[in-house]
């Protein structure tokens, strides 16, 4: 993450990877504060086994364009809504130059982008891939069960 500030965001992906037992690092690494820092992180990342980077940041975002320049491994990038609405650090993380990509999610997206490295690393690790299958079983139930609990509430004018 950019900052701790960021945590209450990295939060949502951090119970979901501890949910599907799958091991991580959090960091708090600035672009403009602690370049190399952040460099180090970068480069030494796939020797210390990562396999997906999640990185966050708002404002100018440099964040996740700076470690996908640096490393071979996937980088997902989280827009934070600093300012702007988010809207500045969405377009610093999306509108990455041809040759380095950023998988960019939602702005404060934290859980769809601990779900997007699940996928991921559910590609090469069956047991991670049979966790998730189930996670996802249970989206469908949510949904039904919240519809029915609809029929519960009353308006004068709703019909059914």
């Amino acid at each position: 993450m950019g900052s701790t500030s960021d945590l209450p965001i990295l939060k949502k992906a951090a119970d979901f990877l501890n949910e599907m037992q799958v091991p991580f690092e959090m960091n708090a690494l600035s672009a403009h504060r602690t370049p190399m820092e952040v460099e180090a992180f970068a480069r030494g990342a796939r020797d210390r086994g990562i396999k997906v980077i999640i990185a966050a940041a708002g404002m100018a975002a440099a964040l996740p364009g700076v470690i996908a320049a640096m490393t071979p491994l996937p980088v997902i990038g989280i827009p934070i809504n600093s300012t702007l609405s988010g809207m500045d650090a969405l377009y610093s993380i999306v509108q990455m130059p041809p040759g380095i990509s950023v998988a960019t999610v939602g702005i404060n997206a934290g859980m769809n982008a601990a779900v997007t490295a699940v996928q991921i690393l559910a590609l090469s690790d069956e047991e991670l891939a049979k966790r998730f299958d189930e996670y996802r079983a249970t989206l469908s139930g949510k949904i039904v069960k919240a519809n029915a609990e609809l029929k519960d509430v009353k308006y004068d004018y709703k019909v059914g």
